[in-house]
Parts: C-alpha cells; structure tokens; sequence
C-alpha cells in the first residue's frame, strides 16, 4: 500500500477490504477479490449492491456509515452474500474504524469470512476446528467403508466430505483436500472442460462410467471411471454434487482370470471369441467408426471400452450415451448441447457429449432407437466432421472417433424405413458381431472363474469353484440373457452360498427351460422354488454335499464351510439325523 495511506491487517481466512471516508477502496486482499468482487482497484467505490441484498445490503450500509461517520465498529453480523461467480453463502463480517491523527476517522476495514468455509482457506483445518455448515453425505462410517472413492462439493465446488477410499486412491488425506476446490485436486484431464461433475451440477444429469486421467498426490497419472449425481436437502434443493470414482487398472487387471483371457478384461478362448480378438487390435488403431452388433448382455460396451483403450485416443474421455435411455425431447441437448435460452428452461448454455468427448471416444449404445430427425443431424455431423449447439450458429468441430452399438437387425430397420440406409453405411465401416453365450459354451467355464475371483472379492468370501452338477447345468443351459444372466446366477448364488462350492440348492429357478434342461443335466434333480424357503435350501445343501461327500459328514461339512459339530447339529435340527 502507497506510503501515508492506513495499513490494516490481512487475516488468513478471511476478505479484506480498507475504505476512505467517500468509500473509495484502500486496499484489499486475494480473499476478498475471489469473494465480493473479483476486481476491486484502489481508488474505485466499493459497491455493496451486488454483493448483498435487501435487508442485509441496509444493514451493512448502515454499519458501513455508523463506522466512517461516527466510529462506531459492527461485529460479527450474518448476512446472505453472493460471491464473484453468482453463488450464494453464508458470511459473518465487522466493520471497524481507522483512525488517523487526532483521533478522527479516516476511513474504514471490513473483515469478511465466509462461514462455509473460512478457516479452510490454506486447505488445512487448524487443530480442533470443525466445519461449519458443510452440506455433508450421510451415514459418514458406511460411506468411509465402500469399495469406490467418494467425495462431495457444495454449489461453490469446495469439497465437503472425502471418504477413506479416495485418500486410497489418490493418496490425499481429508484434512489435506476439505475445503478446497475439486480441481486442484484432481487435476483431471476433463477439469477444464467436460467435467463429468460440471454436467451434473449444472443439469441434473446423473453421469455414470465416464473414462477419466487424474493425477494422484504424487503426480502419478490414474485412469478411472466416474458415476456422478447432485445432492439434495430435504427440501429438494440441489446443495452439491456426489462424485464416486474407481481404478481402471483394478478392473483390468486384478480382476482377470490368470489364463486364458485377451484383448483388456474381454473373457474368452473360444473360436467366435478368438477371431474377434486376432481383429481387435488392427480396428482398435485405425480411428474407423465401428458398428458392433449382438443381443443384450454380450458386452457390446466392454469391447467398445477395450477398442478405446487400445487406440490412439486412449487418453482422451470415453463418453458413452444410451440413445433409447433418453426421453427424445432431449437427447439432441444432450449430444450437441444447447445455448442459454435455446428452449424453455435452458437457463444456462450447455455442453453436449460430442463437445465432452473432445480428443477421445463418443459410444452411442442402442443406435437402433434414434429417431429420424436426429439420425439426419448424425449424419451431417459424421460427413461434415462438424455440428452446432441447439439454440446456436457456432460451428464445433467434431473430434471424436465414434463407436455405435444395437442389439437391433438394422437391415430390417432399413427395410421398413425406420433407419437411414446412408447413416447405417457411415457408421458401420467396420462391422462387428459378438456372438450370444449359446455359441460361445467353451468360454463358460472361464467365465465362471472370472466372475468367482470378483465376487470373492465383493463378498468376501472363499469360494473355490462350482460342483460339477452346476456347471452341467450352466452347459445345458441357453442364455437368453448372455453373459449378463450369467453373471447375476454367480452372484445369486454368493447371497447363499456357506462353503468353498456354490451347489445347485444355490441357483435360482430361471425358467421353465432352466429346469427342463438342468434337471436332466443334474440326474433329475432340478432347483426348487425359493418359496421353499431357507430351511429347504439348507436341507438341500447339506443333502447334496452329503451326497458328494459320500456320507462322511467331515468332508460334507468342509465343503459347506463349518464345523463337523456344527454339521451335525443342524442335521437333527433338520431331521436329517
């Protein structure tokens, strides 16, 4: 500050602002430039109007006047204020007198904190601090214990909570990051722009899997995938956003069984599978659009995932959009974004997918569902290489490789006119077909070790294998549902399952098929109903490992995890004595 003007104190935590007796600005500290105005150059009016309202701008004025004109100090006055960026926060501030020769008054300091988040403005709390009026998730020791890194932010993007996995991952302490803006943290390759949490925060949308490379404390590069929603109070009110995030190297790697898989965390050794894989890595390079093709549940997004990753785009985003999951009204916001009051509630200019997939990956799952009208914009976009936000003029370039997926028959589409026939050609410059789980039977029991290794894992259990019994059952059986209903019987049968061998007594009844089939795969002997219920699924447990046992009830009660007395009990408990 220029010799002969006051100096006044600059408190860490808090905005400083010294003013002259025409309320023309002495002086002010970096906390009050983020806080009240952004600029505040000295020799300039400090203006109040923008910064606080109604009552609150009354009284501050009124406290402002009280302490130039008459030297008397305010303190600790609660007030509702509006920061540089347009959000709104709780904010205690004093105004005090400065004094100059004589004892008259020169001018005034206003000492500002912001409640929220004042004593966290070096990003540490200080020895038996708290903090106050953090908008937190609830349930604190259930969140803390999750497999995924979880934190949250207010509307004014500080963090306000940050569970034990994130500081797993990202090697950050809470203490270190509370309180601080979410990217400084993170550092991300989308923190710029695309930011899967600016999305949410500002439309609503919740954003599930986004592909992301963050930076760990150390500076090491991360890959994960992202699940982000807001956060509400009990009035509804959005308060902040929850972000939830997991290694991609986790689910590549440590989840993979130890032979016989290829091509990323794709599971397969059968011939369809093989031929794929001997194709992968050529498509993966070459930048083509893809067409990948196949019935639900064949994994049409983990091979999109996996030609990402192999490609030269693969530290770019992966966008994935569900085109039959979005209400049509919509859906064209949402893959080219809208201007600020393109239509009636676009209260703000939004970014599209195609924008957040900028430099990496755009998959359009359910291709088959677009509608008409946007099939005709996507193939403008995909011949022009070009496209416009709703509402706007601007040309965006469009630099993303585009992978699209249908469990559709989109000749057939084309025939009956509901599918462009141009659009179908652009987009599948290579085709690929996955094959259903019926003609890939060879991979099933690879499947079924890959899925024992998650599920040990998630439960926390010691499951070694199936009985042999299951495993005929899952053989014989047609998979309409493919890899996915394979998958949740695995799961089903961990809720149950009580030793080292999931039983048939733990499958659930699938349909009339299942037990047609699995019955004469299993020597007649299908699984029942649930409605049996538990006692006759522990019968039937104990019954079939008895049964594999040859009726030594030591080995029969190894295989059912737990104790020969324990075995026996429950046997004449059972009536079975």
């Amino acid at each position: 500050m220029p010799s002969g003007e006051p100096e006044f104190q600059v408190m860490s935590g808090e905005a400083v602002v010294a003013v002259d007796g025409a309320h023309r600005i002495m002086g002010a500290n970096r906390a009050a430039l983020q806080l009240m105005a952004g600029e505040m150059a000295v020799g300039e009016v400090l203006g109040l109007s923008g910064f606080l309202e109604g009552p609150d701008l009354a009284l501050a004025q009124s406290a402002l006047d009280a302490a130039l004109g008459r030297g008397e100090p305010s303190h600790q006055i609660q007030a509702q204020a509006r920061d540089a960026a347009g959000q709104e926060f709780t904010c205690e501030y004093s105004i005090n007198p400065l004094f100059g020769p004589g004892r008259q008054v020169v001018g005034a300091m206003i000492n500002l904190r912001d409640l929220d988040f004042a004593p966290l403005s070096s990003g540490r709390l200080e020895p038996g601090e708290s903090l106050p009026r953090m908008p937190r998730l609830g349930y604190q020791s259930l969140v803390d214990n999750l497999a995924e890194g979880i934190f949250t932010i207010n509307t004014r993007w500080r963090i306000t909570s940050f569970n034990q996995k994130a500081e797993e991952i990202t090697g950050y302490r809470s203490s270190e990051v509370l309180g601080r803006y979410c990217w400084d943290i993170f550092r991300s390759d989308l923190c710029g722009a695309g930011c899967p949490l600016r999305t949410t925060l500002e439309t609503g949308v919740t954003r599930m899997d986004q592909d992301v490379r963050m930076l760990g404390k150390g500076g090491k590069r991360l890959g994960v995938l992202v699940n982000t929603s807001v956060v509400r109070d009990r009035a509804g009110s959005v308060v902040g956003a929850v972000e939830s995030f997991r290694p991609l190297a986790g689910l590549d790697r440590n989840l993979l069984p130890e032979t016989g898989s290829s091509f990323s965390d794709i599971v397969g050794a059968s011939e369809p599978m093989r031929r794929l894989f001997n194709m992968l890595p050529d498509v993966a390079v070459s930048g083509a659009n893809v067409l990948l093709q196949g019935e639900s549940g064949t994994g049409k997004e983990l091979f999109a995932r996996a030609l990402h990753h192999h490609s030269a785009r693969r530290e770019g985003p992966f966008v994935a959009v569900n085109c039959s999951a979005l209400a049509e009204s919509l859906l064209e916001s949402e893959l080219f974004g809208h201007e600020k009051a393109a239509f009636t509630g676009a209260v703000r200019s939004k970014v599209g997918r195609f924008e957040l997939a900028k430099g990496g990956t755009i998959f359009l799952d359910e291709i088959g569902e677009l509608k008409p009208e946007l099939q005709v914009k996507l193939l403008r976009v995909l011949e022009q290489r070009v496209f416009e936000r709703v509402g706007g003029t601007r040309l965006i370039p469009m630099d993303a490789r585009i992978i699209a997926a249908t469990n559709r028959d989109l000749a057939e589409a084309m025939a009956q006119g509901v599918f462009r026939e141009d659009l179908f050609y652009r987009l599948r410059t290579v085709p690929l077909t996955l094959p259903p789980l019926r003609q890939r039977k060879d991979d099933i029991p690879m499947l079924v070790g890959h899925f024992i290794k998650q599920l040990n894992q998630r439960y926390a259990k010691q499951v070694r294998s199936v009985d042999p019994k299951v495993m005929r059952m899952f053989m014989n059986y047609d998979w309409p549902g493919n890899v996915r209903e394979l998958e949740r019987v695995m799961e089903h049968a961990y809720v149950f399952v009580k030793g080292p061998v999931i039983l048939p007594a733990y499958l659930p009844a699938l349909s009339e098929f299942w037990h047609e089939r699995g019955a004469a795969a299993a020597g007649g002997q299908a699984p029942a109903e649930a409605a049996e219920g538990p006692r006759d699924d522990e019968r039937r447990a104990i019954l079939e490992a008895l049964e594999q046992s040859g009726g030594r009830r030591q080995k029969a009660a190894e295989l059912l995890g737990m104790s020969r007395t324990s075995l026996w009990r429950r046997m004449k408990e059972l009536g079975l004595s």
